[in-house]
């Protein structure tokens, strides 16, 4: 009987079980060997269904997983293919998926990648051409093969066959992280993504509420849950929020601390962890694990698969194992004090801390009424002057003025495909260092944006409290933004936008050189 591929297991519905593995830097090291050697002894042992190679994990150079990922599936094992926005554009992203296509390496886990942080010739420029939502797309129209023009005519591309996933976290302390991650997840789903894994975190209460939340909102994806091994040493690290986007609590870190004091520095309850930790998602629904740590080997992971599958019967006595909530932490559902989970009703949205008023965007939202409401106000007068003004000499004077205003009131960055409206007035381009126009990444840490802790809030975050003081906050990210139009840079942006060059054009109704009327 031919063995099922991961595909066929995520679809028929049976308990997946993958493997993180890191290839790392150079050619032929050691490190690659041994990832060579962990990934044919999983294809041996026949517990692990796939191992996930990471593409530059935490922003530090490594090898291509595809490289790796070929040399396995020699072995008989199938690898998932980490696929990040942060080092190429789209085009070359394009051109990579062609050889993951060629290299039948379809399975991926489409994710926009950490900030770069070190290279041998100092800190590499990064690119976030296209955030996660868009290459998730982009991976969906290959597989229904691209069409695209030549001197010839129309010319179809043969439909690829990928796989692909993305990441949520769970794991946030504040409410606009947390609604704002979920908003993002559904863009992923409606994009292509054939499964979740989550984040690295040790909150069963967190793990539920993803459980809980994709159900209500009836999304049809899986849900894999994700075991990272924590020793001491690397809890440390991301307890200090070091390592974006996984959570380790001062309890669960004070825990490990302790542990690491015996002779085995903590291993065997470590490896004891992540058995209850398997039962305890398996048991309350997830559809797979996602197993991962530093310097773990086969026979831990054959022992936690093993250990889980023994303990899955008394799952929910191990539920208070993983009380590891963050300090004054939001969660969506009240909990349920008899399970230490959550109750399937939603909590009350508490109220907004930031009740200053914001000047900047009240202005913004004056001026937004009066102007750029399509069919109301003054648009019709601004979109016949937009076109009348469009590639004469007064053009220049009309775009001088807009670029002053919009860099002293948001830090413009002269796009022309403006996403100050899609974005509560805060410019993703100029704020974002990852440049995210469809909602935020995942390393955004108690609201404070991943690349400056401390310094600088997350744009997203600021546009949904902006919002909230509105009660309009359901409204943020409620629809797709394309990515930028790069044809457009350092021209007006207001003109674009009145006379449909813009990516509002479409969603909005305005059409390109039209200067009647138009409806809201």
């Amino acid at each position: 009987m031919m063995k099922k591929t991961f595909r066929q297991l995520i679809q028929e519905k049976e308990f997946i079980i993958t493997w993180e593995l890191v290839p790392g830097r150079g050619s032929w090291e050691d490190t690659h060997r041994n990832v060579l050697k962990l990934a044919d002894q999983a294809a041996i042992g026949k517990k692990v269904h796939a191992v996930s190679l990471t593409e530059n994990p935490g922003g530090k150079t490594g090898i291509q997983p595809e490289v790796i990922g070929r040399e396995i599936a020699e072995l008989g094992m199938e690898s998932i293919i980490h696929i990040t926005c942060k080092d190429k554009n789209r085009s070359q992203l394009e051109s990579h998926l062609y050889a993951l296509e060629r290299l039948k390496l379809n399975n991926l886990l489409v994710i926009s990648g950490d900030y770069a942080t070190e290279s041998i010739l100092g800190c590499p420029k990064p690119v976030f051409d296209i955030d996660s939502t868009h290459l998730l797309k982009l991976i969906t129209e290959m597989n229904s093969g691209i069409e695209f023009s030549t001197p010839r005519g129309k010319t179809r591309i043969k439909p690829s066959n990928f796989f692909p996933g993305a990441a949520v976290s769970p794991f946030k302390a504040t409410e606009a992280e947390q609604m704002l991650q979920y908003s993002k997840l559904k863009k992923k789903i409606e994009n292509g993504a054939q499964y979740i894994i989550t984040q690295i975190g040790y909150d069963a209460r967190k793990y539920h509420e993803l459980l809980l939340y994709v159900n209500t909102m009836k999304w049809k994806v899986p849900l894999i849950g994700n075991i990272f091994m924590v020793d001491y040493p690397a809890a440390r690290i991301m307890n200090k929020n070091n390592i974006p986007g996984c959570v380790v609590t001062d309890k669960l870190l004070a825990q490990l601390e302790q542990e690491n004091q015996s002779c085995d520095k903590g291993i065997a309850v470590r490896m004891e962890r992540a058995a209850k930790l398997f039962a305890v998602l398996k048991g309350m629904g997830y559809q797979g694990v996602h197993l991962g740590g530093l310097n773990v080997t086969y026979e831990q992971i054959e022992y936690v698969i093993s250990r889980g599958e023994e303990l899955l019967p008394n799952w929910k006595e191990y539920v208070s194992e993983f009380d590891y909530p963050q300090d004054q932490g939001f969660y969506i559902f009240e909990k349920n004090n008899e399970t230490g989970l959550n109750q399937e009703k939603m909590s009350d949205s508490p109220e907004n801390a930031q009740k200053k008023t914001d000047i900047n965007y009240k202005i913004s939202r004056g001026f937004h009424k009066l102007f750029f409401v399509p069919g109301k106000k003054f648009f019709p007068v601004m979109q016949k002057l937009s076109s009348r003004l469009e590639g004469r000499k007064l053009e220049k004077y009309f775009h001088g003025i807009e670029r002053i205003s919009k860099e002293f009131m948001y830090n413009c960055q002269d796009c022309g495909d403006c996403a100050l409206t899609d974005v509560a007035y805060v410019c993703p381009m100029g704020d974002c260092p990852k440049n995210q126009r469809n909602g935020p990444c995942e390393g955004s840490y108690y609201g404070w944006c991943e690349v400056y802790p401390g310094k600088r809030q997350c744009v997203w975050v600021k546009a949904y409290q902006r919002l909230k003081n509105y009660h309009e906050e359901k409204q943020l990210n409620s629809y797709p933004v394309s990515p930028y139009n790069w044809k457009l840079q350092h021209t007006s942006s207001w003109i674009n936008y009145y006379t449909g060059k813009d990516h509002s054009a479409e969603r909005l109704g305005i059409q390109r050189g039209n200067t009647k009327e138009q409806s809201k």
